[in-house]
């Protein structure tokens, strides 16, 4: 645990001096029982039992007071709590490299298997989009609660040539946020505001709407969408992986990559022609680190499986750092309440 405002912990100084102030209180309390003869007598009616209990109540009321000034400290815990969100985009390769068969039957038909078993894992409440890419990438399905269409969405994978890393994170961006200002086909996707103005002014300036500066977020910060992009090669067209990522990073948005293949590469032959593909882990571990999302590694089709049932559970409950003030404030108030209401039912007083 940690506090946000550790300073105010100096206040807890305060503790020793109000126990010192207490027994003082006692010790003039019992010298001005010296006066009165009669007070031994009740002394000894009384019995041990309540002059012990007369403490419990200030005890309590000084816990109290402890625990309201950490709750000031604004405590800080690591805790797993459901998570908020509400959309999930699976980015798909689907470029050629996709057909081999050292993961049995198919690379892609493993890849598939292990999408359906996450879509239909997941809350009913969540909506799941299905992005596609190769050399260049598509919406297969925009996201929906509707678990058939998903699926259909799925097993209605096309290999196609090239692998573009960079537009699979763009488009599954775009299907998040739509309003999000992006080349989709350059190399550059970042907005350039002087080659916008040598394209020539619009021909009614007064319809044209003024869009309000993007400003960017803290890395992982849109808690209400996150993206799981899989590839087992590399990117060779399209826009910079990278760059395509710190993109999604200045809009909080999260990409958990999965490196699917063999990092040390394969030669795939096919109807006649043959291409080596080999896993850029480095790229994926970049995105997932730009990102503030995570990197995993599946070598087969169990693998892969156990891939997507540890990113199932990180996105129905995640494990955050989270301020817990609310629940000191809440404990120091029931400790008073105690201490006020012992004090009422034993001796008739609140203290």
């Amino acid at each position: 645990m940690a506090f946000l405002w550790p300073d105010m912990l100096w206040l807890l100084l305060a503790a020793p001096a109000l126990v010192g102030a207490y027994l003082l209180l006692l010790r003039r309390r019992k010298k001005a029982a010296v006066a009165y003869a009669s007070l031994s007598l009740m002394k000894e009616a009384l019995g041990p039992g309540r002059n012990f209990r007369r403490h419990i109540p200030a005890f309590l009321l000084l816990l109290a007071l402890i625990v309201m000034i950490a709750a000031m400290a604004r405590p800080a815990a690591v805790i797993t709590l459901p998570s908020q969100h509400q959309t999930v985009i699976l980015a798909m390769d689907i470029s050629g490299s996709m057909r081999a068969a050292d993961i049995e039957p198919t690379r892609i038909a493993a890849a598939q298997a292990a999408a359906r078993a996450f879509v239909t894992a997941q809350p009913r409440h969540t909506r799941i989009g299905v992005v596609t890419f190769a050399g260049t990438a598509a919406v297969a399905q925009a996201p929906t609660p509707n678990r058939e269409e998903i699926l259909a969405a799925i097993d209605r994978f096309q290999l196609q040539r090239a692998t573009a890393i960079g537009s699979g994170i763009l488009v599954s961006l775009k299907a998040i946020l739509p309003d999000a200002d992006f080349d989709l086909r350059s190399s550059n996707p970042r907005r350039d505001p002087a080659q916008d103005s040598l394209r020539g002014a619009p021909l009614d300036q007064a319809r044209e709407p003024e869009k309000p500066a993007f400003k960017p977020v803290p890395p992982g910060s849109y808690a209400s969408a996150a993206i799981i992009l899989l590839t087992d090669g590399q990117s060779n067209v399209g826009p910079n992986p990278i760059e395509a990522a710190r993109i999604a990073a200045e809009r909080g948005v999260r990409v958990f990559t999965v490196g699917f293949g063999t990092a040390e590469g394969e030669i795939l032959r096919f109807e006649g022609w043959s291409m080596r593909v080999r896993l850029d882990e480095e790229t994926l571990k970049s995105i997932a680190e730009l990102t503030q999302g995570e990197y995993f590694y599946a070598g087969t089709a169990s693998d892969l499986k156990k891939v997507y049932q540890a990113l199932s559970a990180r996105l129905v409950l995640e494990t955050k750092e989270t301020e817990i003030t609310a629940l000191f404030t809440a404990g120091a108030a029931i400790l008073a309440l105690l201490s006020a209401l012992l004090s009422f039912l034993w001796f008739n007083r609140t203290f």
